[in-house]
C-alpha cells in the first residue's frame, strides 16, 4: 500500500468521521440493492456514540483521517459478531479490511470466551463474499428479506490451541 495505517480502539471523538466513512463505504452496497434506507446510511451520531462506548469498535487511521473501521460483540453464547466493516474506497484492495477483520477477531477472543464468529453481508456483495471466505467464514443462512435482498450469514470456528 505504500502507507502507514494503523489499527486502534475509536474513541467519541472519532465517531463523526466514522459516520461520514460508514455513508461513503455503503453507498456502493446501497446502489447494488438500490435502497438507500440501509442501516449504515441512516445511523444517528448519537446511536453511533452509544456503539463506541459498548461494543469493541476498531478505526484504521492514515495520519489523523479514519480510513477504515470494524465493531464486534460477544453475545451470551460466545459467538463473536462482526458488523460494518469498511475501508475507505481510495485505498480498498490493499488488505486493510483483512487487517481490521483480523483486529477485531483478535480483540474479542482476547477479552472474551469465544467459540466462533458470525457476520452478514448481502448476497450480491460478491468482494465481501470472497474476503469472508478467504478469512475462513463459510455460509451458513440466507434469509431472503425482499425481491431485490437476501442477507447471507456466514459463520468461522475459533481456533482453539492444545497446549493448554
Amino acid at each position: 500500500m505504500g502507507m502507514s495505517v494503523s489499527i486502534s480502539a475509536a474513541n467519541e471523538q472519532d465517531a463523526e468521521q466514522i459516520l461520514k466513512l460508514q455513508y461513503l463505504g455503503y453507498q456502493s452496497e446501497a446502489e447494488l440493492y438500490s435502497d438507500w434506507s440501509i442501516d449504515p446510511l441512516t445511523q444517528s451520531l448519537e446511536s453511533l456514540r452509544e456503539e463506541i462506548a459498548e461494543r469493541h469498535v476498531l478505526v484504521a487511521r492514515l495520519g489523523d483521517e479514519v480510513v477504515g473501521t470494524v465493531r464486534g460483540w460477544v453475545d451470551e453464547q460466545g459467538v463473536g459478531h462482526i458488523g460494518r466493516l469498511v475501508v475507505h474506497p481510495r485505498i480498498q484492495r490493499h488488505g486493510l479490511g483483512r487487517r481490521l477483520l483480523d483486529a477485531v477477531e483478535r480483540r474479542l477472543t482476547a477479552e472474551h470466551a469465544v467459540s466462533a464468529f458470525a457476520l452478514f453481508t448481502g448476497h450480491r456483495s460478491l468482494a465481501n463474499l470472497r474476503l469472508y471466505a478467504r478469512q475462513g467464514y463459510r455460509q451458513t443462512a440466507v434469509r431472503e428479506v425482499s425481491r431485490r435482498l437476501s442477507i447471507v450469514t456466514l459463520e468461522k470456528p475459533v481456533a482453539t490451541s492444545l497446549a493448554a
